[in-house]
């Protein structure tokens, strides 16, 4: 069975030739309102000074913004569209089309010789048409509603959510701490130890905020505990993650 991911180049042969035309968002939202075989409108190419000038007229059945069996909205959709030609330039651009069902999912459609932009003519109608849609961007999508009775199908005020009452367990069960992110612990100890060479464990602990058992095995990665000596009951870093030379004898 073929992959469906296989792409269909039969328009690589038949060399086909298109136009890229950006259009306005109103302009595609008309052309969908189209039946299958109607006509969305007519292009027009011509020559001014051996330069083409090229247009779009749009239908006239799809110039109304009201759907159908409704009353003709106010303002309608501009009619005429005059295109801004670009050149392609040194790139190649290429077109293709997608299909769910066939032997390929993706097939070329052709090359792209010319780009263009569609725009509206500036008139008393596009201009209505444009507060129009600034209406409807600054409308609230919020309202308020007073309700006659509570509402008891959908969801109920609780007094206190579960991941509340999971953390308030937490922090009684490990006296009143909870564990950080290792990584984060080590970065507090490593500071703390940039300032002083030894700390007792309730040092340590102010400092840190975690509870003594995690953060004893954490200090038994990176730290030693003193037993004895002018330093004892306290912790100090491995020689191996030490900032600063140790003093012969000590």
């Amino acid at each position: 069975m073929t992959d469906k991911t296989e792409l269909n180049l039969t328009g690589a042969k038949e060399n086909k030739c298109v136009w890229l035309v950006k259009v306005p968002r109103y302009l595609s939202q008309q052309w969908e309102r189209a039946s299958d075989k109607g006509e969305v409108g007519t292009i027009s190419i011509a020559k001014k000074q051996g330069k083409p000038e090229v247009s779009f007229r749009l239908s006239e059945d799809l110039t109304s913004l009201a759907a159908a069996g409704e009353k003709d909205a106010s303002p309608q959709v501009p009619r005429d569209h005059p295109f801004g030609m670009h050149a392609v330039g040194g790139q190649t651009l290429l077109t293709y089309s997608q299909s769910s069902t066939g032997q390929y999912a993706l097939s070329l459609e052709g090359t792209v010789v010319h780009r263009a932009e569609c725009t509206p003519v500036v008139n008393d109608n596009y201009m209505k048409l444009k507060k129009m849609q600034i209406k409807e961007c600054t409308k609230c999508p919020r309202l308020s509603q007073q309700l006659e009775r509570a509402i008891t199908t959908v969801f109920k005020p609780v007094a206190n959510h579960d991941f509340n009452i999971v953390y308030e367990k937490k922090k009684k069960s490990e006296g009143k701490m909870v564990r950080a992110e290792r990584q984060v612990v080590l970065d507090m100890l490593f500071s703390a130890f940039e300032k002083h060479q030894y700390y007792n464990i309730k040092e340590l602990v102010d400092i840190t905020k975690q509870p003594v058992t995690y953060l004893k095995e954490i200090l038994k990665e990176i730290g030693t505990y003193n037993n004895k000596g002018p330093h004892k009951s306290t912790w100090e870093l491995k020689p191996e993650y030490r900032h600063y030379q140790t003093a012969e004898g000590t």
